[in-house]
């Protein structure tokens, strides 16, 4: 993951994240359409802020998959492919 970007450090630590592709079909083999598709709600961080006003490092890491709100971030269109950028409090959990 070669993203030339990384996020300035502020009131909060900011982190990219790459999200997951949306669900083509379900469990149980139907085909969910375009119009019908959620938005993910996961993804991986490739790249995070170095540290936030008070001084603290972030906890999330390049590589790491995460969960965050449906609607969570700042849709960031770079070369052709889509990216989030939020706090790192917006994320809920990290995929182990």
């Amino acid at each position: 993951m070669a993203l030339n970007l990384k996020p300035i450090s502020g009131t909060a630590n900011r982190v990219i994240v790459e999200p997951a592709a949306a669900e083509e079909k379900t469990a149980s083999g139907i085909y969910i359409p375009d119009t019908a598709k959620e938005k993910p709600s996961k993804g991986t961080v490739v790249s995070v802020s170095e540290e936030d006003s008070e001084g603290k490092k972030p906890v999330v890491k390049v590589g790491d998959v995460v969960l965050y709100g449906k609607y969570g971030g700042t849709e960031l269109p770079i070369d052709g492919k889509d990216y989030l950028i939020m706090r790192e409090s917006d994320i809920y959990a990290i995929v182990g």
